[in-house]
């Protein structure tokens, strides 16, 4: 599970960036157009091409050839966009159109196909946006608005009914948002290849999301009618991300502790196959980091060892005193939890003492008299059982070591990446994760674009691009992996059907068996029948618990896919 920044605070945070020195990565804008945040680097088309016939051990990355090739580009897309308010404008709002689901639109003429949109991104690549727009959109064989799909963008519908070269200035940025991207590496396309690259690699990273817990029943963030936030309308918020956010739980702890009884870790701390796949990882001293965006700790339940884990999100594993940041295990609150109540601080909550008052019958204490041979012959109705000390009457909530919004990640996760990980990865793995929570969003960017990246979740995505992309459920997935590189034995789960049978071909409505590419594969449990599924991609069963409120960790960013 993830919890994610909202798109007003993205949205601001954006603008925020535009006059800071970084936001030009140092050069002078041309004089004539507001400056452009958006893309940090812009590839050099050029070179991407030399680039992707390279295998990854001769792979150069050179500043000097980016700095000239980022400004070859930049003059190319400037004379694509109309001016600089309106490029203003699509800056803030082009991540809110973006759409990683148009590639799958079937039967729609507006809106490219899966081929069309690998060809334009392939030439775009190879040949530059100018080529690209002449030979298409000037010569009218595809409009401004529908290339705009091409590149994952939906058209905004403000826009409907205007002239084609309004679209321009989105277009503009759609293109440089697509060449920002790191280039796939041409020689992984296949399912075997993935299996080499898992057999020979020394050094994996994997970067997991909700999806790897959605097995359990484990819903996510935003799943529509399943996810956490669609539950959350009763509590008349703004966004119901506020119930994450560390200023609401400091004004009114309730608010996350109305519904915090559901989104507790499952007492018996079951882990999915895809757990117990990282896990294997580790035994064959392959695993180099495991980066969870999930609060559920099932990471550590599977045996994932502390030093190999980031807990990107922190976990349920631990809590702390808000006041007076008193830690204990996370545990040691659940039942509190459960029954609806708040969990305070034992060390400076308030503290009740056993001591007795009389009391005379109108409430008030009775002054207590002694004689010689006097003895208490009063009922216990008479005392007050329950005096607090006032001086701990300003006792501190528990709050578990979730990371909300206005929390900052653990030190770790900037720490271990920038010094230990980036230098040493050779294969990364995403599994379960949309990848579109910051900061784990952008670990894959970070990382050195020669190193393989493989993809598995129910669906692709479009703002990334990944050298292979292994499509299911990540069980099965995971399961069917281990199976061909031999592994199937060692990986042992009780999800896991004795004979499991699973079928692999192309992304189903793809042209050439993945996008044009013939690297996205979709793999189908095909004996024993999987359980049945609702829309949302959970079984019947699991949505059964879930609206009794029998659920572990809701997750999500993403993913929660994540």
């Amino acid at each position: 599970m993830t919890i994610e920044s909202s798109t007003t605070t993205a949205a601001a945070a954006r603008r925020s960036k535009k006059n800071s020195p970084a936001a030009s990565s140092g050069e002078t804008p041309p004089p004539t157009r507001k400056p452009s945040t958006r893309v940090k680097n812009v590839v050099d088309y050029d070179e991407k091409r030399a680039f992707e016939g390279l295998s990854a051990e001769t792979n150069p990355h050179h500043p000097a050839g980016k700095a000239a090739a980022a400004a070859a580009s930049r003059s190319d897309l400037n004379e694509l966009s109309d001016s600089w308010e309106t490029n203003s404008l699509f800056e803030d709002i082009i991540e809110e159109l973006a759409d990683d689901k148009l590639s799958s639109v079937e039967g729609d003429p507006s809106v490219c196909t899966a081929g069309e949109a690998q060809k334009f991104r392939q030439i775009l690549r190879a040949e530059g946006p100018q080529v690209l727009i002449k030979r298409y959109v000037h010569t009218g064989l595809i409009t401004a608005k529908k290339l705009l799909t091409a590149f994952g963008i939906r058209p905004p519908a403000f826009l409907e009914g205007a002239e084609d070269h309004a679209y321009y200035s989105l277009l503009s940025l759609a293109l440089s948002r697509e060449l920002s991207k790191r280039a796939k590496l041409v020689e992984y396309n296949t399912v075997d290849d993935a299996v080499a690259l898992l057999k020979k690699s020394k050094n994996v990273m994997v970067i997991t999301g909700a999806g790897i817990s959605t097995s359990l029943g484990i819903p996510d963030f935003r799943t529509a009618g399943f996810g956490l936030y669609s539950k959350l309308a009763h509590l008349g918020l703004n966004d119901p991300q506020e119930v994450f956010d560390i200023r609401v739980f400091r004004q009114d702890p309730s608010i996350f502790y109305s519904v915090a009884r559901d989104i507790l870790p499952s007492e018996e701390g079951k882990f999915s196959p895809t757990h117990a796949f990282i896990k294997l990882l580790q035994e064959k001293g392959k695993l180099l980091t495991n980066y969870s965006q999930n609060i559920d700790n099932l990471e550590a339940k599977a045996g994932i060892d502390k030093g190999k884990l980031v807990q990107c999100h922190g976990s349920f594993a631990t809590a702390s005193c808000v006041k007076c940041g008193f830690q204990v295990e996370g545990e040691s609150i659940f039942e509190e939890i459960r029954k609806g109540g708040i969990p305070k601080c034992g060390k400076c909550a308030p503290v009740v003492v056993n001591k007795k008052r009389k009391l005379n019958k109108d409430g008030t204490e009775r002054k207590q008299r002694r004689r010689p041979g006097d003895f208490d012959s009063n009922s216990d109705s008479e005392f007050d059982h329950h005096v607090v000390s006032s001086a701990n009457s300003g006792g501190g909530v528990m709050k578990p070591d979730i990371t909300f919004f206005g929390e900052p990640l653990p030190e770790e996760f900037s720490k271990r990446l920038t010094e230990h990980d980036r230098d040493k990865v050779d294969l990364v793995i995403v599994i379960g994760t949309s990848l579109k929570v910051a900061p784990v969003s952008e670990v894959v960017p970070f990382l050195p674009a020669y190193v393989p990246q493989i993809y598995v979740s129910r669906t692709p995505i479009t703002h990334i691009n990944f050298d292979v992309e292994l499509l299911g459920d990540c069980d099965v997935v995971v399961a069917e992996l281990c199976r061909r590189a031999g592994w199937g034995r060692e990986l042992k789960h009780e999800m896991i059907p004795e004979g499991q049978k699973v079928e692999v071909r192309g992304w189903e409505g793809k042209e050439n068996g993945g996008g044009g590419s013939g690297s996205r594969w979709e793999f189908v449990q095909v004996s024993p029948a999987p359980p049945v599924e609702n829309k949302e991609g959970s079984s019947s069963s699991s949505v059964t618990e879930v609206d009794e409120g029998v659920v572990g960790v809701l997750k999500e960013v993403g993913n929660l896919e994540n």
